[in-house]
């Protein structure tokens, strides 16, 4: 179906300017909120389960507010690296012991992006909510304490999880190989959701 032609009113439940652009970029309108919900998790799960939970989460957190034919998109992403779940930094110091446990190691950026819809009036459709979960490896060759010092001091990644974004000077000088989707390591599986709305609309 053309995204011209698509009848879903979509709602992204971000803040993030990353997630914002990405969307952007797959050509349909969208409006955006804010959505403020309680990011904890049972300290069981594990690696792709984390920001699966995260993210059906932040749906709930709106889903009252819903309306037939929205389709509500929300979104969460962790850096797994040696058994350990890698958020966003607090300050400065966590952040480079983040980088300086990345370097010269390959680890897994997961993002779960989370459907839900409440559609009873498109084409008998009862809505519902979906989550999918994408991974991508990402190997860092050895990183200097000056090269992590200076992309902290410059580009101040305490809201990125893992300490890095990956389309910053830290990839561009640190990043030497990537398997799986670039976009999703920037927070957003692009092509899962392209996938979901053309089926869905």
């Amino acid at each position: 179906m053309s995204i011209i032609n698509c009848q879903l009113s979509i709602i992204l439940g971000s803040a993030s300017p990353r997630r914002r652009e990405l969307l952007a970029g797959l050509g349909f309108p969208f409006t955006t909120v804010s959505i403020d919900a309680d990011e904890s998790f049972p300290a069981e799960l594990q690696a792709g389960d984390i920001p699966y939970y995260i993210s059906r989460a932040k749906a709930r957190a709106y889903e009252e507010q819903l309306l037939p034919n929205q389709l509500l998109i929300t979104a969460d992403t962790i850096v797994w690296c040696d058994h350990q779940m890698l958020g966003k930094p607090h300050d400065a110091e966590e952040a480079f012991s983040m980088l300086r446990a990345l370097s010269g190691k390959t680890h897994q950026v997961y993002t779960a992006v989370t459907f839900a819809e409440k559609s009873p009036s498109l084409e008998g459709r009862s809505g519902g909510v979906m989550t999918l979960v994408d991974r991508t490896d990402v190997t860092f060759r050895e990183l200097s304490d000056d090269e992590i010092h200076f992309y902290i001091d410059h580009y101040r990644p305490f809201d990125k999880a893992g300490a890095y974004g990956i389309q910053e000077w830290i990839g561009y000088i640190g990043c030497t190989a990537l398997n799986g989707s670039y976009f999703n390591v920037m927070g957003l599986p692009v092509h899962l959701v392209y996938e979901y709305i053309i089926n869905h609309s």
